[in-house]
């Protein structure tokens, strides 16, 4: 009986488990999609992880010019008895040692560098927004042409089903013929080959959905349902006619391609890269002040306190003696009371070495300030200036490629679609024709004047068509998705 609880907890857990689950979505839109892509994908998450050294970076470049720095150090130390030799100078002491010691600090400089480092940071921050707004296009761009190769390979796979379920049909005639004498057995074959093939054919399309939606769930970041198949997408496009004008395209993508402000910004970094370079020419300004004390207390001091003694009664008896010197020669006597020995005196000496660990000696407050200009430094500074302006010229030379290139890719895009839209038409006209050549060879054949033959011939006539008008209304979705990236705005 006191099992009991214990065995109800554990066969609650999986059922708690279960319920902690994330549940499979029933539904998936873009925005959706793209909205889960922007928490989870990997390589995206990577690009906004360099947001806060970023950040971080431009605060200290301002702190460095405006505050100084503070360093704070404290510690203690054991010395055993013994001799140290310095030199040529020896030093005995016949009890261990304690100490402590405590030193904060304040120092700040003031240079080229430091001037220049605040707007150093600030180009590097502008250029990490950049990446990150690159980083983001780049994904929308993904996570909509994965979108759309689902939807593409969705109605292909529709079409694999109607296609098998016109073999149906197809079979069923042949058979029928057969039976009435009016068609062989070879008609009959044919017909059931090619529902096989159609039903093969159709098995391949629901897996290549299956396959494309696992990719969708892997550009998201997230893993998919083991139910992928139930996983149902909902957005649809419409087909509209491209009004856009190439010149006005250009222009937007010059001014809001991501990749090519990324580089911008990386540019506008090297530029500062090469201020701070040069400003290392000039002098710079080092102020810095320190306070710091000390304790070192003897472990044992009993001997010192002997040793106190013992100069005390060396010191008592030389006063006698002096005493009695200056009594023969009628001279008033000096007080030798004062060395005498006492336990006021003891006390006081035990008092004075208690000073471990926090009773501290302070030192002295110290500050200074000095002033410093190299003259050489075997072309050092020469180099950095040098490589900083190198790294300055290859990103202008990168960002004048990367114009270049983008002009293409908006050229090649635009042109892409126009096809696209255009092809859209034709494949229309040819899915008509198609679709009327097989209603007319499936009559003749069920009248008997034509052959299964061509009722095949016009079969697959009709698939070819229904998918190349699939391949061009999502090849124009495509081209646009691809637009919008080179663009980096939305066209629609």
């Amino acid at each position: 009986m006191k099992l009991s609880p214990i065995l109800a907890g554990l066969l609650f857990l999986p059922a708690a488990a279960a319920a902690q689950a994330p549940a499979t979505p029933a539904t998936l839109s873009l925005a959706d999609a793209i909205a889960i892509a922007r928490d989870k994908n990997p390589a995206y998450r990577q690009a906004l992880n360099n947001r806060g050294p970023a950040a971080w970076g431009v605060r200290n470049a301002f702190s460095s010019l405006l505050i100084p720095n503070v360093t704070a150090a404290a510690g203690m130390s054991y010395t055993g008895p013994g001799s140290q030799t310095f030199l040529s100078s020896s030093f005995t002491q016949s009890v261990s040692t304690v100490s402590s010691f405590y030193d904060v600090g304040l120092s700040w400089q003031l240079s080229g560098t430091t001037l220049s480092q605040p707007g150093l940071a600030k180009a590097q921050q502008h250029a990490t927004d950049a990446d990150i707004a690159g980083a983001a296009n780049a994904l929308t761009t993904g996570i909509t042409q994965q979108y759309l190769t689902v939807l593409q390979a969705r109605e292909q796979a529709e079409l694999a089903r109607k296609t098998v379920e016109r073999n149906d049909e197809f079979l069923k005639l042949a058979q029928a013929r057969f039976n009435v004498g009016q068609a062989t057995l070879i008609d009959v074959r044919q017909a059931q080959v090619a529902r096989g093939q159609a039903e093969v054919a159709l098995l391949r399309a629901q897996t290549a959905v299956s396959v494309e939606k696992l990719r969708l769930f892997e550009h998201m970041g997230v893993s998919a349902p083991v139910d992928i198949a139930s996983v149902q997408l909902t957005d649809t496009f419409a087909l509209q006619t491209p009004a856009w004008r190439l010149p006005e395209l250009l222009t937007m993508a010059e001014q809001q391609n991501p990749s090519l402000k990324a580089l911008r910004a990386r540019e506008n970094a090297a530029a500062w890269g090469v201020r701070a370079a040069t400003s290392t020419y000039g002098p710079s300004v080092s102020l810095s002040a320190g306070w710091s004390g000390f304790t070192q207390q003897f472990t044992d001091v009993d001997p010192i306190i002997v040793s106190q003694q013992t100069g005390f009664a060396s010191q008592y008896n030389d006063c006698q003696d002096n005493n009695q010197i200056r009594t023969n020669a009628g001279l008033p006597a000096n007080d030798c009371g004062v060395y005498i020995w006492g336990a006021s005196q003891e006390q006081a000496l035990r008092d004075r070495n208690s000073v471990f660990p926090f009773d501290f000696t302070r030192q002295p407050f110290q500050a200074r300030l000095s002033i410093s200009l190299p003259i050489f430094t075997n072309f050092s500074r020469t180099l950095r200036v040098s490589e900083a302006r190198a790294q300055h010229g290859d990103l202008e030379e990168a960002v004048r490629a990367r114009g270049l290139a983008v002009q293409t890719e908006v050229s090649q895009a635009f042109l892409v679609l126009q096809t696209a839209f255009r092809t859209i038409g034709l494949q229309d006209t040819n899915l008509t024709a198609a679709r009327e050549q097989l209603q007319l060879a499936t009559e003749r054949y069920r009248v008997g004047s034509g052959t299964f033959f061509e009722l095949l011939d016009a079969q697959v006539a009709a698939l070819r068509a229904e998918n190349d008008y699939v391949n061009a209304n999502y090849d124009y979705h495509k081209a646009l998705a691809a637009l919008e990236a080179a663009v980096g705005r939305s066209l629609r």
